[in-house]
């Protein structure tokens, strides 16, 4: 499950920087959660969860970053941003990119701005 998951992880950060983010860091991980991706669009942080989903009989992938799963990544987003200061002051957001079917299938979404933090 961990190597699908980096694999999925793989694909997005491929797709989002072709489309020009760079990435910051992979797999920030703290006893609050963990950051699949952050990168930077521009002059914005970016923190990126990956999510796939082979059937859709607990819902699709975007589902799966309920309420609890934002909470967790908002405390660690801050923790990151505490830990890079250099960012601390630059405008964030929270995007969610999901695969959705078979691993060599999955379809894409990517959900940009996604959640905010309150």
């Amino acid at each position: 499950m961990r190597a699908a998951g980096a694999a999925f992880e793989q694909r997005a950060c491929a797709e989002l920087q072709r489309a020009g983010l760079k990435l910051l860091a992979r797999n920030y991980t703290t006893r609050h959660g963990e950051l699949d991706l952050v990168m930077m669009d521009r002059d914005t942080v970016v923190f990126v969860e990956v999510r796939h989903r082979l059937h859709s009989s607990r819902g699709d992938a975007a589902a799966s970053v309920n309420a609890g799963k934002q909470s967790k990544l908002i405390k660690t987003a801050g923790l990151w941003l505490a830990a890079h200061s250099q960012h601390a002051s630059r405008a964030c957001r929270f995007d969610v990119v999901c695969y959705d079917g078979p691993t060599e299938a999955a379809h894409m979404s990517w959900w940009r701005n996604a959640f905010e933090a309150n």
